[in-house]
């Protein structure tokens, strides 16, 4: 298995200076590239360049620019020629499947903040002075660069990427592991269901509440885009300080909440892991979920529009983002690969409003958002929980389902071939 690390790297002024450039100098060629295949296509021929055309020219271009482009390392560089042809591809599949595709734009260099390295050992080295009582990694053109190694790296490193989050430079490695040893196993099965009064509830009636790091910062957000909307838009060459303190103040409240989100996400799934051989939660489509309402224009007053409360919708969308749902299940499916546990989504309709005593659905079922009180049977209970156990329910009927089609895919194979036979 595939495991990622990251780390923060500690380098000296003059190698974060070149670090900048090392990262502006791969924007540079992405950018160059991009222009060459619109330029290529704009022409009568409409002539199609692909990644290999591109990579044969990264010799002339080293030589041309030895102070620049020639202080890199040629794989970093084919890396970023590569990134750029995926960003193709993927605009060409989404015109084919008939989505609105965005065409690959032009990077400015503080949009531009990683830079790839294909393969340890070529251009960058981890671990680099092993005799050393302090971890660094040497990049091609930089040095050997201090890294804040905090827990050991297992398995052999396969790449090697540099990550720039505002002032701060950060090492990510993947290395190639063998599969861990699975947990001891509980017995203990549980269904999620997810949420906005209470991050998720699950089947056994635990709430685990929703610690809104967003909202908590709303005031202090307030109060840095504030300031930053004194300052006319300019590039970040033509920024004051100030100016650009005010940049960093926003980006820096910002990425403390993406932080406190992950740190949530990751302890509550680590939880849940620990103690449950089995998770069942909700197939949510979060970017369905998180849509604009469509405008209703009003038929009497042309020019007009009716209300469809998008100021509401505006609102909950942002709770939903705030949660972060769609980041926590990643986290949940991957621990629970690497534990051994296993993990199903099922469909979430009428999961809360399905009476689990009875079976009967209905609308009325629900008359809170809280309150679960179903009209046929009486049952009442808490509508989260209500969710939650039928989440449960259908996972561990698809679990079974699943389970029969392994047993009977090579039974029905030993008998086709002794007929055969």
């Amino acid at each position: 298995m595939i495991r990622a690390y990251k780390f923060l790297m500690r380098p000296t002024v003059g190698q974060a200076i070149a670090l900048g450039e090392m990262s502006r100098d791969h924007c540079s060629l992405y950018n160059g590239a991009l222009q060459e295949r619109r330029d290529a296509y704009r022409h009568s021929s409409k002539t199609s360049i692909k990644y290999g055309q591109q990579s044969a020219q990264l010799k002339d271009i080293r030589g041309f620019d030895p102070e620049r482009q020639g202080r890199w390392s040629f794989s970093s560089q084919q890396a970023t020629l590569r990134r750029l042809d995926k960003a193709f591809q993927a605009f060409f599949r989404r015109v084919k499947a008939g989505d609105k595709p965005g065409c690959p734009r032009f990077r400015g260099v503080n949009w531009f903040d990683t830079v790839d390295f294909p393969k340890d050992g070529d251009g960058c080295r981890w671990d680099s002075t092993p005799h050393d009582p302090v971890t660094r990694v040497r990049f091609q053109g930089v040095g050997h660069v201090k890294v804040n190694q905090h827990r050991p790296v297992v398995g052999k490193v396969k790449t090697v990427s540099v990550k720039r989050e505002g002032r701060k430079w950060y090492v990510v490695l993947t290395a190639e592991q063998s599969q861990p040893e699975p947990l001891p196993a509980t017995g203990s099965v549980v269904g999620i269901d997810l949420g906005i009064a209470s991050f998720l509830t699950t089947s056994n009636g635990e709430h685990v509440a929703n610690p809104r790091h967003a909202r908590k910062a709303d005031a202090k957000l307030a109060a840095a885009q504030q300031a930053l909307s004194r300052y006319p838009r300019r590039k970040a060459k033509n920024r004051t300080k100030n100016h650009q303190r005010a940049v960093e103040r926003v980006a820096a409240l910002h990425g403390k909440v993406r932080r406190q989100r992950l740190d949530h996400a990751h302890k509550t799934a680590n939880g849940l892991i620990r103690e449950n051989d089995f998770i069942a939660h909700e197939d949510l489509k979060i970017r369905n979920m998180t849509k604009t309402p469509a405008p209703k224009p009003d038929p009497d007053k042309p020019g007009a529009f009716l209300s469809n409360r998008a100021a509401a919708k505006a609102g909950l969308n942002r709770s939903i983002a705030d949660a972060g749902w769609g980041v926590f299940l990643t986290i949940l499916q991957a621990k629970a690969e690497s534990a051994g546990r296993e993990v199903i989504a099922v469909d979430p309709r009428n999961t809360s409003r399905e009476c689990p005593e009875c079976g009967h659905t209905g609308k009325g079922n629900r008359p809170t958002q809280e309150k679960f009180h179903c009209v046929s049977c009486g049952h009442q209970a808490h509508a989260d929980e209500v969710g939650a156990i039928n989440v449960l329910r259908a996972g561990l009927v698809r679990r079974n389902a699943r389970q029969a089609q392994r047993e009977a895919t090579p039974s029905t194979g030993w008998r086709s071939h002794s007929e055969a036979a």
